[in-house]
């Protein structure tokens, strides 16, 4: 067996509670921009895996992430749970932009297709998601995840759940 040279990662990050607080006062679109303009901090999963950029429209939001050898899996590829989260956060978010202040969403599902190994050597990779379909309950989208030579790495769809929030007090 041989030794390997240990690497460390520190992040920090923080309290998610008040950006949640937020959510039934702004519309979707407000606190996603508030967020990229850095008057919110970014959820902890953005510090957990090192999204580096978010872009925000209505009906589309676009992140990107450098990969790392801490998103590898055993066989030396990013990790498929990586590469979901980025699919699921632009397909997710892009819902999210379509959003009245006092209406949330939760993801039903997320249907992914894997369609080339991802390493270091892939660049930054950019996710974008879109809104297909809005209704009053349910919306569908989603997302394309390109390499930095733009070829299309992964793509998902994914069904949100439109939550009505409880007023704020």
């Amino acid at each position: 067996m041989t030794q390997t040279q240990a690497r460390s990662r520190t992040f920090s990050w923080s309290d998610p509670g008040l950006n949640a607080a937020l959510v039934g006062r702004r519309s979707g679109l407000e606190l996603l921009r508030a967020m990229i303009a850095g008057e919110l901090a970014a959820p902890p999963v953005m510090h957990l895996i090192d999204m580096t950029r978010m872009e925000a429209d209505e009906g589309r939001v676009a992140v990107e992430l450098v990969p790392q050898e801490f998103h590898y899996n055993p066989l030396g590829t990013v990790h498929g749970g990586v590469i979901s989260t980025l699919l699921d956060t632009a397909a997710a978010c892009a819902v999210h932009t379509t959003l009245p202040a006092g209406v949330g969403y939760t993801s039903l599902d997320l249907n992914v297709k894997f369609l080339r190994p991802v390493t270091v050597d892939s660049g930054v990779l950019r996710c974008e998601g879109t809104v297909l379909q809005r209704g009053r309950r349910t919306a569908l989208a989603e997302a394309k995840l390109v390499d930095a030579r733009s070829r299309l790495v992964a793509h998902a769809t994914s069904t949100c759940l439109l939550l009505p929030l409880d007023p704020p007090a």
